[in-house]
């Protein structure tokens, strides 16, 4: 049984973070016993607590959801970048109007086919929703440890 003047020195290195784990374990099985020094008393049931908490398992499933593919969003910034770049070289001074150069039905293709590319966007927007709740979650999980 170690004296209680060295246990004293031990807390102090423990409470300053110097401490080993050899000699926290040896104020784990000091603070373990039924007698301890009346001055002690206050720091069994920190080092009691510790063994304790030590021992227990989470018991709780934490469900996960598949990681998705998201190689298709850099598909969509592509697409939505030469969008920007056509609509720009159509609005440029001193070019004829679309009704001039184009007839409807290439109009109407050109504006379903774009229409197409809002909708897959928006379900691509959609998903990097579901990415954010997830990366928020992840953070107060990562906090509280």
């Amino acid at each position: 049984m170690a004296s209680v003047n060295k246990i004293e020195e031990l807390l102090e290195k423990y409470f300053e973070a110097t401490a080993t784990v050899a000699e926290e374990n040896e104020l784990r099985s000091y603070f373990s016993q039924e007698r301890v020094a009346p001055h002690l008393e206050e720091y069994k049931t920190l080092f009691n607590y510790f063994s304790v908490a030590k021992e227990e398992k989470s018991t709780h499933d934490v469900p996960l959801k598949p990681r998705r593919n998201t190689s298709y969003l850099k598909w969509i910034s592509v697409a939505a970048v030469a969008a920007l770049v056509f609509g720009i070289y159509l609005n440029r001074p001193g070019t004829a109007s679309l009704h001039e150069e184009y007839t409807p039905e290439e109009i109407r293709s050109a504006q379903l086919a774009l229409a197409l590319l809002s909708d897959n966007f928006n379900k691509g927007t959609e998903g990097a929703a579901y990415l954010k709740e997830f990366e928020k979650n992840t953070n107060r999980f990562l906090s509280n440890e």
